[in-house]
């Protein structure tokens, strides 16, 4: 059995969910019920947060409320923590799951998937006064690189930076401070997540490397056997990207363009 599946089966657990199959709702009971179920991440500004009145806010937000009004149906916003997103599909408990869900084939098992949503680009964020123009320029000792705490890229920075310091904080805010106040040279990290930050300290000429180490693609997570919604919910983010909605919304929630933003195409 995969880690992925373990861990989907103890989130079920964790959950209260049962580990039996269970069939997701089809895109006929969405649109008689007029209520859309969606998983947001509770814990990932600018994805989704709430505001100082309470109200859901973010990119997922805005995504979700869009494809709630192209379907003419309200919206449920189910909180789903990141290791919730896959049983939360599998146990029904969601119709589509948002939450900068990336694909890959160990959860394609468990779950269907649209076509892509939006990018994630592991890269470098630094500033102008370190010098650098690939990752592997900052495998020094004379190098700080921030992170947060239980990030995957921990290690992959351990790994692949042996040489280079890791100063560990808590928050995406925190990690991009050490940077500004000069406390660490640079940032390894899904970059576009962190470019809201930076906005705080308009003095730092910020740069990021041009040349992305890596680009997984994220997609909106459906139950498995719902063609039809599936089928329709690549109509929707076809004409939402195309119209220029998803870049907007989310240069507007992290203060800078996708780094490699989607582009759409009209048959996938």
């Amino acid at each position: 059995m995969s880690t992925l599946r373990n861990l989907a089966l103890a989130a079920l657990a964790a959950a209260g969910l049962s580990a039996g199959a269970v069939e997701a709702r089809s895109l006929d009971d969405i649109l008689s019920s007029g209520t859309i179920r969606i998983g947001i991440n509770p814990n990932f500004p600018n994805m989704s947060v709430r505001n100082d009145a309470g109200e859901w806010v973010g990119f997922d937000i805005d995504v979700g409320n869009e494809i709630a009004r192209r379907l003419g149906v309200a919206v449920e916003w189910v909180p789903t923590e990141t290791p919730q997103r896959v049983p939360f599909l599998t146990a029904d408990r969601i119709d589509i799951s948002l939450g900068a869900l990336t694909r890959n084939s160990e959860r394609a098992k468990l779950i269907d998937y649209t076509v892509p949503l939006h990018t994630e680009v592991l890269a470098v964020l630094t500033t102008e006064e370190v010098a650098g123009d690939s990752w592997r320029d900052f495998d020094r000792a004379d190098i700080t690189l921030a992170n947060m705490r239980g990030n995957w890229t921990v290690e992959w920075t351990q790994q692949n930076l042996p040489n280079a310091k890791l100063e560990l904080v808590d928050t995406m805010a925190d990690t991009v401070r050490l940077v500004a106040q000069g406390r660490a040279d640079a940032i390894i990290e899904n970059i576009d997540f962190f470019m809201a930050f930076t906005k705080q300290y308009p003095d730092v000429k910020w740069r990021v490397l041009p040349d992305a180490i890596d680009v997984a693609y994220c997609a909106i997570g459906v139950g498995q056997g719902q063609a039809n919604l599936v089928e329709v919910l690549n109509i929707i983010l076809f004409a939402m990207h195309s119209s220029g909605f998803v870049n907007t919304s989310w240069e507007a929630h992290y203060g800078a363009p996708m780094l490699v933003p989607i582009e759409p195409e009209p048959y996938f």
